[in-house]
């Protein structure tokens, strides 16, 4: 897995996230250790005031409240100078799209002219390229990499997707269980699979009304 790092630039699911400092749109930043404690999404874009990226924004910054209150922060990144973010993002206050209107993005976009943080993060996927991929990295309050999700440039991302991830990871984290197929918060999840042929056997012959099981590998705990 080191190997595959090195290589690609790209951390793995399970890798602590790489370290830099940056200046941003909300002053200068040290990641991850500013952000113990708390999960974060950090996210890069193409570049500066192009549609599909400017309809993210717009929906990032709608749903930052609903983040902060998930223990979640928010992180963006292009290959464009400060002065562009904050050009850009005082336009996107003018715009309104879907209902959503009068839109301040409150949290920090990275500058990284020179492509340092793209580079450790595996954004930039062309020599010749200026311009960093649509990536997504979940990292939780101990600053290890747990989602990876990346799209082409001209695929606006699925932001139910994002937040149901990291909906999912804290569940996870929380009771030790994993999350079925299409998991929506307040549904069923899965309990670990049995270690042995008797815990197996006691498992399958002890369901009750709080957990069912479909076979011996395949248990559900209630969740209503």
């Amino acid at each position: 897995m080191e190997e595959i790092t090195k290589a690609t630039g790209l951390p793995l699911i399970g890798d602590p996230a790489p370290a830099f400092r940056a200046v941003t749109t909300q002053g200068e930043i040290n990641f991850p250790e500013d952000y113990k404690g708390k999960w974060v999404i950090l996210f890069s874009h193409p570049a500066d005031f192009t549609p599909v990226c400017t309809t993210e924004f717009m929906t990032f910054a709608s749903m930052h409240d609903e983040f902060k209150a998930m223990n979640t922060e928010l992180v963006g990144l292009s290959i464009d100078s400060l002065y562009a973010h904050i050009a850009w993002l005082r336009k996107i206050q003018e715009l309104e799209w879907k209902g959503m209107k009068n839109i301040e993005v409150k949290f920090p976009v990275i500058e990284d002219i020179k492509m340092d943080v793209s580079r450790k993060y595996g954004m930039v996927q062309s020599q010749s390229s200026t311009q960093a991929v649509r990536a997504v990295f979940i990292i939780d309050p101990k600053g290890i990499v747990r989602t990876i999700l990346f799209y082409p440039a001209a695929i606006g991302r699925n932001f139910d997707e994002i937040k149901r991830a990291v909906q999912a990871l804290q569940k996870a984290d929380k009771d030790g269980v994993a999350t079925p197929a299409d998991w929506r918060p307040g549904q069923d999840v899965i309990i670990p699979t049995p270690g042995s042929c008797g815990t197996a056997k006691e498992r399958m012959e002890s369901q009750d009304e709080k957990m069912y099981c479909l076979d011996w590998f395949l248990c559900f705990r209630k969740e209503s």
